[in-house]
């Protein structure tokens, strides 16, 4: 294989030295420079497979150099030198589109990673296909979700996805993750407001044996499961303030000390969160830190709610229909009728492509297998005829009060949660580990949505 090529921007000679030699032993070839002049002058004379620049040098900065790459050598990951706790440069270099940054005095260890990482873009993995986990929609909206994916492939940065339940926050997430150079190792998706607050730290970092009642061995954290790859925090919104501290700290440091533990143990993980809440609400309620909330929220994208590609309807029914046939053994996939197909366009889905998903399941249990008709959808508030009573208006966040709208609709979300506990503990004669089975979730989890829901 051809040598990878390196090219090191920085004026002070031993920092230079200290990268050309751990990157020469790597096996690259590196050329060094001192100035944005003469990085410039060799980045128009030589190819370049990765760059690391200092912020500050004589003649201009590491941000300069940066939009230079992006204009004259687009897809060249560049890494960003900065100071020792310097997080407000990291993350404006992240914002502006660096691959990754490393801060002095320079970590050997977290270096050769990032170079691994950084080198696995020349040779960027297939695009997955659409029926294995792709985004469907021909929607603008859509494209641009699309366009945003595989350009954050190629970074490291922090992202944040917003967007309303059910519009595939986790997908996206999932499809970063699969497009990057982190693709080979985990990725570990964790719901935020699943966990009880007092387990949060042990959960997230990991504990010693002994190190608390009940704790008879050691325990590997989230971060540390995570190593190498993607940590999705689902609901970040719900996390208590006691925990964002944490959660900062292991961010900001790329280290986590576990519950009873005396030293840090470096990780290397890239955060991704999600959250169906307003987190600029929440920060001017004082619920959500803004130091946090700036290292999350580097780059942020939003999912589209349902609604708003509704033109995309027809070839996402299609394709969950055929995962039923195919789930359920059915011979062939079940076709929309004309006026099925009209009734579910018309129709505004606030719980979004999951809504969507729950209707056609059960569409497709009460058709006859081969044709499902109008009359056979169910959709909220439907008179028991197959015609909607009213039809659904979308959440009056899309125009109006969006606090107002955000609130009734999660009262919604959780009326049909609620509902869905309460049958499955109907269905296991109240047995809260057969109710958590039926559910798909731990028992830990059920209890929890049973106490925060209110349900006796």
């Amino acid at each position: 294989m051809t040598k990878a090529h390196a090219l090191i921007v920085d004026d002070e000679a031993d920092i230079r030295e200290l990268l050309e030699i751990t990157l020469s032993r790597m096996g690259l070839r590196t050329h060094g420079a001192s100035t944005v002049a003469e990085a410039r002058q060799m980045l128009a004379e030589h190819e370049f497979d990765l760059c690391f620049t200092d912020m500050r040098l004589p003649d201009g900065d590491g941000i300069a150099i940066l939009q230079h790459i992006q204009r004259e050598k687009p897809g060249l990951p560049v890494a960003v030198i900065t100071a020792y706790g310097n997080a407000q440069a990291a993350v404006e270099s992240l914002k502006a589109g660096a691959f990754d940054f490393v801060s002095k005095p320079v970590d050997l260890q977290a270096l050769r990673k990032l170079v691994d990482a950084a080198l696995k873009l020349r040779h960027p993995a297939a695009a997955p296909a659409a029926d294995d986990g792709g985004l469907l929609g021909r929607a603008p909206g859509i494209d641009n979700l699309r366009a945003m994916v595989e350009r954050l492939a190629r970074s490291q940065a922090p992202v944040h996805i917003a967007g309303e339940s059910g519009t595939g926050k986790e997908l996206v997430a999932r499809l970063i993750h699969a497009r990057s150079p982190r693709s080979a190792a985990p990725f570990v998706p964790v719901n935020c407001g699943a966990i009880p607050s007092e387990l949060m730290e042990s959960e997230f970092f990991g504990h010693l044996r002994g190190s608390f009642t009940g704790a008879s061995r050691d325990k590997v954290g989230l971060f540390q499961a995570a190593e190498g790859g993607t940590l999705f925090l689902d609901e970040v919104g719900d996390l208590p303030l006691h925990m964002q501290v944490k959660l900062l700290r292991a961010l900001q440091e790329r280290a986590v000390r576990p519950v009873g533990g005396e030293t840090e143990i470096p990780v290397n993980v890239r955060v991704i969160s999600a959250t169906h809440k307003d987190l600029g609400t929440l920060l001017a309620q004082g619920s959500f830190r803004q130091d946090l909330y700036y290292r999350l929220n580097v780059i942020e994208i939003r999912t589209p709610p349902l609604r708003e590609h509704a033109e995309d309807i027809p070839l996402l029914a299609q394709a969950i229909l055929a995962r039923l046939a195919a789930s359920n053994g059915l011979p062939a996939t079940p076709e929309l009728t004309a006026e099925a197909l009209r009734r579910l366009q018309a129709y505004a889905f606030p719980g979004n492509v999951r809504e969507l998903e729950n209707v056609l399941e059960r569409a497709v249990t009460l058709s006859d297998g081969k044709h499902i008709a109008a009359s056979e959808l169910q959709l909220r508030g439907d008179t028991g005829n197959g015609q909607p009573a009213v039809q659904v208006a979308a959440p009056a966040a899309a125009a109006g009060d969006p606090s107002k709208g955000g609130a009734a609709f999660e009262d919604q979300m959780e009326e049909i949660e609620r509902r869905a506990i309460r049958e499955a503990l109907e269905k296991a004669r109240y047995n809260k580990t057969k109710a958590a089975a039926l559910l798909g979730m731990s028992f830990r989890s059920l209890r929890y949505r049973i106490k925060k829901l209110g349900i006796e």
